[in-house]
């Protein structure tokens, strides 16, 4: 039952007083979403350039995606891995057919999805390695997650610091240098996490040869090659998988984010020895891979490749980043656009990410601020050009004000 309808400010003032001060939510509350637009509580409307954090990639209120949620919902929503579920069964092909891989494991989130990677690593090297090989190396200013064991392996202590102790076993290298990574392999490593395109620490592109060295380590060494895809999977890069533009296939992958076009759903999926690692009772999801989140990721694949979503976000982010280099010759506060696909970062010359962000909202954009001089870019993958236009002249109108 829906409730009296409220104003930004006093959904900010209820949540306020009631919600754990974990977030600095900006002050608008969105109440609807229809494709990349988004209106707030007061009937104002704005162009979505976050989705959710580079989740919603079929858009909002997808009708095929809610009318397959309201379908199974209808029908049966959970029974738990206890029992055999068709929709997880079927999800798990498809992922096998668009993938590297040969079996997957089901739960919630990107967090999850990264925790089982690291169990599944290490219940291999158990099997596989020897009894001091359980070290995992992971790159400074990556992101796996906000769970202990995610956490620590994100490279980066601002998240760690008040946590401490933090689990053992991990190892930080700068990201895009295969001397260092060499360097930190020893006796103890048992396998390398690292993202293909470093998301939350800065939307960092290695350059394209990195990850065919990395590949060759790992084989050289017998360890694994973890590949983080929770925000560049899913067809964020222009291609399903992030992997693919660097020419190479992982060991184990992890999904989330767009897997379920906004319904909480993750991913670890292996091949070869390490995707039958795991044996009964090794690791277990109670919600992971029930038949509503299935169902949601299910619909979400098809709608991807039904209207060419992969080419879109190809084309959609080749011609944002033409745009914001043309920008960047104009003005002076742009230093330059990276990413690939629409997982893009807009390099700013000054301190000026977190205001910009504010003004571009004020003024109907939603982007998203990593830090003091970045502003990442992850709209919807059926974004258009005439969005795109928008969204350019938006920056570029918000930033004369902010500088």
């Amino acid at each position: 039952m829906k409730g009296i309808a409220m104003t930004n400010n006093e959904i900010g003032q209820l949540a306020s007083d009631y919600l754990m001060p974990t977030y600095r939510p900006l002050p608008v509350a969105f109440v609807k979403g229809e494709g990349a637009r988004l209106w707030d509580a007061e009937g104002n409307a704005y162009l979505d350039f976050v989705a959710g954090i580079a989740v919603c990639g079929v858009g909002h209120a997808h009708p095929r995606l809610a009318a397959a949620i309201a379908e199974q919902a209808a029908q049966i929503m959970h029974t738990s891995n206890l029992y055999l579920i068709e929709p997880q069964a079927r999800l798990a092909r498809k992922l096998v057919e668009i993938s590297f891989a040969e079996r997957c494991f089901f739960c919630n989130s990107g967090a999850e999805a990264n925790e089982a990677a690291i169990k599944l690593a290490r219940k291999w090297a158990v099997q596989h390695l020897t009894p001091k090989q359980r070290t995992i190396i992971t790159a400074e200013k990556s992101f796996h997650g906000r769970t202990l064991t995610t956490v620590t392996a994100t490279g980066q202590e601002k998240y760690q610091k008040a946590f401490l102790p933090l689990p053992s076993g991990f190892r930080y290298v700068p990201f895009g240098n295969i001397e260092a990574l060499e360097s930190a392999v020893d006796d103890t490593v048992c396998a390398i996490m690292l993202e293909p395109i470093q998301g939350e620490g800065g939307i960092n592109v290695p350059d394209e040869h990195y990850f065919s060295g990395v590949r060759r380590l790992c084989d050289e060494r017998g360890i694994l090659l973890i590949l983080d895809e929770v925000q560049t999977g899913v067809g964020r890069t222009g291609k399903w998988f992030g992997y693919e533009h660097f020419g190479i296939k992982p060991d184990i992958i992890t999904l989330a984010k767009s897997l379920g076009g906004g319904f909480p759903i993750g991913a670890c999926l292996a091949a070869g020895e390490v995707a039958t690692a795991f044996e009964p009772g090794d690791h277990a999801s109670t919600f992971g891979g029930n038949h509503l989140a299935c169902s949601a990721a299910l619909e979400t694949l098809a709608i991807i490749e039904d209207e060419g979503l992969l080419a879109n976000a190809a084309e959609m982010g080749a011609l944002l980043t033409d745009r914001f280099t043309e920008l960047a010759g104009q003005m002076a506060a742009i230093d330059h656009i990276r990413g690939r696909g629409l997982l893009l970062g807009l390099q700013l010359a000054e301190d000026c990410a977190p205001a910009l962000a504010q003004a571009c909202l004020e003024r109907g954009l939603v982007v998203n601020a990593i830090g003091t001089n970045l502003l990442r870019l992850a709209p919807p993958l059926t974004i258009g050009a005439d969005d795109c236009a928008e969204a350019v002249a938006i920056v570029a109108d918000a930033l004369t004000s902010v500088v």
